[in-house]
């Protein structure tokens, strides 16, 4: 489907002994598979004993336990993480030997990333070759925030008396408690966590419910890469005990920043809990990123896009397009090659060869987008390619769906379907196309194709979302800064700005100098 997708396909088949639905985890997570939580440096079970079990979707078969820990074992972890910064002096630390411990971490994770690939298909349901680009992705965060760890840079400022001097120094601020989602159950660890260590900071990871058994494999090679006891926690639990562990990790004293990733609901929820002791909070929420094609665009190359934006991870990422804005004069031929590319999806089971979509994360989000389209083809939109569960393959999966003529009063056209879903709208004018990109409070990514440079510049600068790909579809890197505007989040993750939601400002001020 994309270019990166294509090629880690390529060069990964000959190296690559897929593994079967069945016996998926038992020959493929032989060293990586743990089932065990990961607090002060020790493999331990929830303190109540209690588990929960984890699921394939492709079939919904269990293919492992981990244990369902609750708020003090959440304290424990926490308390873990707050003395290796403090007693243990991890924040006195040098930027030379966290730069190393990080280096380390990356080199196992790329020695490893066949079987973390296994383990990532067998748990979120998405094909081995996107598995594949995402352990490239989150790996190199990690490379990145190690050489960025030995640049985090002071200043020297002039003042205004003669005998002063000012300066500016960067500290860590303390234990990071970070909260990550099932979609990218990787890189979303690895784009905070690496940041987070490289500042000198400690952590508290809380994964997704869904996908907890990739996360315990990376803390596996954390442990293996030699970082000290309490500097890396991971704390695993249902359902049922998350909402109670993220309300501690944002009002604990002993925790002084929180990193989420997921639905705006949430993220509205932790703001609010995170300002009972003013925390330092990092939010990146939900996002509607507009598609937009103008009648200049190379519509080769748009459609490439469109379906590189639209279809990773089955569409379930926060980037993903959700409204694709058509200008009229190059509406129909759009949709007739998108068409034809959507109906040659390769559907099934991830593990297996070819395939390039699998099945939705869970009941909940195959509801959630079925009821999507039903409710627009209720309002009149007409469903012209897929639009049905595709239950021979499994109870989870969905086919992917091209609906046209939608309204404003249709859920697609205003909200995330975060789904295999393209909802088409047709428009006239750049004005017009620009006030329905712009009319909602979500401003996470946004896309359009066009030729004319002048209107390049103009949309650029219009568009109100905090990432734009111009005449591109996949604009994730380590090197740029992610994060969006609006109800979409706060800071930014990645680039050298990563680094500034774990780091506070210290002022000098050394005065009479004679």
């Amino acid at each position: 489907m994309s270019a990166i997708v294509i090629a880690l396909s390529r060069a990964s088949r000959l190296q690559r002994s897929v593994c079967s639905n069945v016996n998926l985890l038992q020959r493929c997570m032989h060293s990586l598979r743990q089932d065990k939580a990961f607090v002060n440096g020790q493999w331990v079970g929830a303190r109540q004993g209690a588990t929960f079990e984890v699921t394939n979707p492709v079939n919904e078969k269990v293919i492992g336990t981990v244990p369902d820990m609750d708020v003090n074992d959440a304290n424990e972890a926490i308390d873990a993480a707050y003395n290796a910064f403090y007693d243990k002096k991890w924040h006195n630390s040098t930027a030379k030997e966290r730069a190393a411990l990080l280096k380390k971490w990356f080199h196992l994770m790329e020695e490893n990333r066949q079987e973390i690939a296994n383990i990532m298909t067998a748990e979120s349901g998405k094909a081995i070759p996107e598995s594949l680009g995402e352990i490239t992705y989150g790996n190199s965060f990690v490379e990145w925030f190690a050489e960025e760890a030995r640049r985090i840079y002071g200043e020297i400022v002039p003042a205004p008396m003669a005998n002063r001097q000012i300066m500016l120094t960067k500290q860590p601020i303390g234990v990071a408690g970070l909260i990550t989602p099932w979609n990218f159950p990787h890189a979303m660890i690895t784009r905070k966590a690496a940041a987070a260590i490289a500042a000198g900071c400690t952590v508290v990871i809380k994964p997704a419910e869904d996908t907890p058994l990739t996360a315990l494999a990376l803390t596996k090679l954390a442990e293996e890469a030699g970082f000290p006891k309490g500097v890396i926690n991971i704390v695993t639990s249902s359902r049922k005990n998350a909402a109670s562990i993220g309300e501690l990790l944002c009002k604990s004293e002993k925790v002084a920043a929180i990193s989420f990733t997921g639905s705006t609901e949430v993220g509205r929820l932790l703001y609010k809990q995170c300002a009972h002791g003013i925390k330092r909070i990092g939010l990146e929420l939900g996002g509607n990123a507009p598609f937009i094609v103008f009648d200049s665009a190379d519509l080769d190359k748009a459609v490439a896009g469109a379906m590189n934006s639209k279809f990773r991870n089955c569409g379930q990422t926060c980037i993903s397009a959700n409204r694709f804005l058509v200008q009229e004069g190059i509406h129909d031929k759009f949709i007739a090659q998108l068409m034809e590319r959507v109906k040659a999806l390769k559907i099934g089971d991830g593990s297996q060869e070819g395939i390039q979509i699998g099945p939705l994360i869970n009941h909940a989000q195959v509801d959630k987008v079925s009821n999507f389209v039903d409710d627009a083809k209720q309002k009149g939109a007409q469903v012209i390619c897929g639009g049905r569960k595709l239950s021979d393959k499994g109870a989870l999966f969905y086919e992917p769906t091209i609906v046209t003529h939608l309204r404003d009063d249709m859920n697609l056209y205003n909200e995330e379907v975060f789904g295999p879903v393209i909802s088409v709208i047709k428009f006239k004018t750049e004005e017009e196309a620009l006030k329905i990109a712009n009319g909602t409070q979500r401003g996470l990514a946004g896309y359009f194709y066009s030729t004319d440079l002048n209107q390049v510049f103009r949309v650029s600068r219009l568009l109100e979302t905090g990432m734009i790909g111009v005449n591109e579809g996949l604009i994730s890197c380590t090197e740029a800064a992610f994060g969006g505007i609006k109800e979409s989040g706060i800071g930014r993750e990645g680039s050298k700005h990563g680094i500034d939601e774990y780091v506070y400002i210290k002022y000098l001020c050394y005065g009479n100098l004679e």
